[in-house]
């Protein structure tokens, strides 16, 4: 739920400024696709999101905001099921203790700014590529 909830932010960032995106989750082998979402076959692990396009007049700072859309997610998602906790609706249990630390991990391992293995950067790398006007392969400039 973590990664989907995630994946979705930057999804509504891209589609919010006029992009064309397609959201993989997991990793290995495509099991189905539904619409844009490529669900695949370690499902549970990883995803991320392919750029097609994004509106060529995109300014710097929706370019950043469709990077840190996934981070955005995970904080909203936290403070709703924070907030659904504390006004009694949601009682506290082992679930949503672990989707809160899982929400901050996948937040601190998303911002934090490297450029992986494969090439391509972190969220937070991206966006500071952008702010710092630096190219780099997975760039929504398209």
């Amino acid at each position: 739920m973590v990664t989907i909830i995630h994946e979705l932010g930057h999804y509504f960032f891209a589609k919010l400024f006029g992009g064309k995106v397609i959201v993989h989750i997991g990793t290995g082998n495509v099991l189905f696709n539904f619409g844009s979402i490529r669900i695949r076959k370690l499902y549970f692990y990883d995803g991320w999101c392919e750029y097609i396009s994004l509106c060529k007049n995109a300014t710097k700072l929706e370019k950043i905001l469709v990077y840190l859309g996934g981070a955005f997610f995970n904080i909203l998602s936290i403070v709703i099921l924070n907030t659904l906790l504390l006004n009694g609706i949601f009682q506290p249990n082992i679930f949503f203790y672990q989707f809160t630390y899982f929400s901050f991990y996948f937040l601190f391992f998303s911002l934090f700014p490297i450029n992986h293995l494969n090439g391509c950067p972190s969220d937070g790398m991206a966006a500071f590529n952008i702010l710092t006007n630096r190219k780099f392969t997975n760039n929504p400039s398209n």
